[in-house]
């Protein structure tokens, strides 16, 4: 082969290689559904950085867990996920439970005072100090029953007895759910020698101290990759984890209705689990309700995402300038038609996906901003200033922290704005 052939093949190789490498264009504007969204927002939104809550599709997957929840077991609402009062009561009224989960202190006292007829079980173990913080804050006039409502999570026998010291300093009596490790590994009882070291301490402080059950958190069921173990095999371990304490209390302590105990189980990854089977009496869930991100798995897919991001378009500008590589700027739209326009947001850098319009991206060489957010699209993305960008948070309790308060809606206008927990 002649050396000018070679070359000249080698170009067209070369050639057809970078135009396979060449990015296409990932753009389009809104669907119907944020497009009707938008103009809601442009006509009486806001103008900020703002969660939105559809209620519509909200409403259709309380309906859907509803449906799950076989008639032995109650649904218990976990506030970490919903953390806003008026959402926690929507979801309780709709719902049709008073069970609350509760993972932060001063969460519980607020429920305390403004929910006293809920039933509370903490969703983690608290520093003594903390519980102590709860009682020394519930205020003379508070009228939560918390002897009868109330149930601290407790792991080991070392935190039963701060409790029971607390208890007795207090002159209080504290319901106690044993935490069980069946199989998240996170903490909790492994094995029923160490449920009778605690049942000896409850047992023996009647007085301060009353057994109310177990919780079982089971999330990495839905969460193993199929070549380790599938969902179904993961459940029944954890279960049957589960039924070797039950079974325990069953034959060692027979004074104690199983059907009067709360046995807690599942969360929103297994709760379609739990709801057809198992040993818990006692579900709870939350994250499901508004399907963040981190929830798109398929123990939920009958479930729809029901909250977004919503933030204006601050400024638009066509082509991608950076800083310091102003000469490439006729380089970044030639190669990549996504970057054909820039627009910068009010805020940023959330715990969020891109959701609409299609084909946003951040640029890497730019960077990340909370106050105003590099965004680069194709000029098929048909936005101006005053429009707003969708985002997907990954979970809700954290983000929708990040915010003051949601703005729900209702066929795709705004409806409410309801104010986050606080503390």
């Amino acid at each position: 082969m002649k050396r000018r052939t070679f070359l000249a093949g080698a170009a067209t190789v070369g050639a057809v290689t970078m135009i396979g490498l060449k990015p296409s264009d990932a753009g389009a504007s809104y669907n119907d559904y944020f497009r009707t969204v938008n103009e809601s927002l442009k006509n009486n939104g806001p103008y900020r950085p703002m969660i939105l809550i559809d209620l519509d599709i909200m409403d259709r997957n309380i309906s859907t867990l509803k449906k799950m929840t076989r008639d032995t077991a109650a649904y218990r609402i976990v506030v970490k996920s919903l953390p806003s009062p008026d959402l926690t009561k929507y979801v309780m009224e709709k719902a049709g439970t008073n069970r609350l989960m509760v993972f932060h202190q001063p969460f519980l006292n607020y429920i305390s005072k403004e929910i006293p007829d809920a039933d509370v079980l903490l969703g983690k173990p608290m520093p003594v100090k903390a519980a102590q913080h709860y009682y020394n804050n519930l205020g003379p006039d508070n009228q939560y029953k918390h002897e009868e409502n109330l149930q601290w999570l407790i792991d080991s026998k070392e935190r039963v007895e701060q409790y029971l010291q607390l208890a007795k300093t207090l002159s209080v009596k504290m319901r106690i759910n044993l935490e069980l490790d069946v199989g998240l590994h996170r903490g909790g009882l492994t094995s029923t020698a160490q449920l009778k070291s605690i049942m000896a301490v409850i047992e023996a402080n009647p007085q301060h101290l009353q057994f109310s059950g177990f919780m079982g958190y089971d999330a990495q069921v839905a969460k193993f990759p199929p070549i380790i173990k599938s969902i179904d095999e993961a459940y029944k371990e954890s279960q049957d984890i589960y039924i070797s304490f039950v079974d325990y209390i069953k034959q060692h302590h027979p004074q104690y209705e199983l059907d009067k105990l709360c046995l807690n189980g599942a969360g929103s990854p297994s709760y379609a689990l739990a709801g057809e089977s198992g040993i818990a009496n006692d579900l709870s869930a939350g994250s499901c309700l508004v399907k963040p991100l981190q929830f798109d798995i398929s123990t939920l897919d009958d479930f729809e995402p029901a909250s977004f991001i919503a933030t204006p378009i601050l400024k638009k500008l066509q082509g991608t300038t950076i800083p310091g590589l102003e000469r490439l700027q006729w380089w970044n739209t030639f190669w990549d038609p996504n970057k054909e326009q820039t627009l910068f947001i009010y805020g940023g850098k959330w715990m969020a996906e891109y959701e609409s319009p299609t084909g946003l991206r951040g640029n890497s060489l730019f960077g990340t901003s909370t106050n105003q957010e590099f965004i680069n699209c194709s000029n098929n993305v048909n936005v101006n200033v005053d429009d707003h960008v969708f985002l997907r948070p990954d979970q809700s309790e954290a983000v929708f922290l990040q915010f003051d308060d949601i703005i729900t809606i209702r066929n795709k206008r705004i409806q409410d704005t309801w104010q986050t927990l606080a503390g």
